[in-house]
């Protein structure tokens, strides 16, 4: 019996991605030209595992390893339009991951100097390599991501690609005073929202932006509190 194989044609990706833009993007509130044109220019599946890449302009987040993941293309435009940098800021880029939000942003804004910080290598060499196309002047660093660039600060514009239950301490510090830290901020027991947090004289301050339904980044989880309750 003859069998035939059936040849699906290659996923267009450039016209994926301007359906993205118009489907997902511009419906969700986003109206800075700026976000824009980077969503339509930077290739979100250079980003993806090769696995996943057909799935690069899908309305998700996408899992990458060790509980990590790619996030949804709707929720990175309305953070970087919340943070709207502007020429001349110093711009520091926390769990950088694959860099897709370190291309975007360097690509939305001219003039920036942007710092990633990534601690897992595997990650960060796919981020460099999407970095070498659309963010040449990008600076990578593999370290742990609580540490943040201490030695660099301070920063006036920070993003934390991933959610955390609160921003660490030791990045806030990094922070221009009149600086801003843009992040998915997912509090035990309460619901996962971008939020704007900004440093004050008695620590910080934060607003909520927008509900962002993005996942934990497990490295800034925190530890589990000690009982005594377990052990009894």
């Amino acid at each position: 019996m003859n069998q035939h194989v059936i040849e699906h044609p290659p996923l267009d990706y450039e016209a994926a991605r301007q359906r993205m833009v118009d489907a997902q993007i511009r419906p969700a509130q986003v109206n800075d030209p700026r976000v824009i044109a980077a969503m339509r220019r930077v290739p979100r599946e250079l980003a993806a595992p090769e696995s996943l890449r057909e799935f690069a302009y899908a309305d998700q987040s996408l899992p990458l390893p060790d509980g990590r993941a790619l996030t949804e293309p709707r929720v990175i435009a309305r953070m970087l339009q919340t943070a709207a940098p502007r020429e001349g800021e110093r711009v520091l880029v926390v769990a950088a991951g694959t860099g897709y939000l370190v291309a975007l942003t360097c690509t939305m804004q001219e003039g920036l100097r942007i710092d990633a910080v990534e601690s897992d290598t595997s990650l960060a060499a796919i981020g460099q390599s999407l970095c070498r196309t659309f963010a040449p002047d990008v600076s990578w660093h593999i370290g742990p991501l609580s540490a943040g660039l201490a030695g660099d600060a301070p920063y006036d514009l920070i993003l934390i690609d991933g959610a955390v239950r609160a921003i660490p301490q030791t990045i806030v510090a990094q922070c221009a005073p009149d600086g801003r830290i843009v992040a998915p901020v997912w509090p035990e027991g309460g619901v996962a929202s971008v939020c704007i947090v900004t440093p004050t004289k008695d620590g910080s301050a934060t607003s909520t932006i927008f509900d962002a339904n993005v996942p934990l980044l497990p490295e800034l989880a925190p530890a589990p509190a000690f009982s005594f309750e377990a052990y009894a």
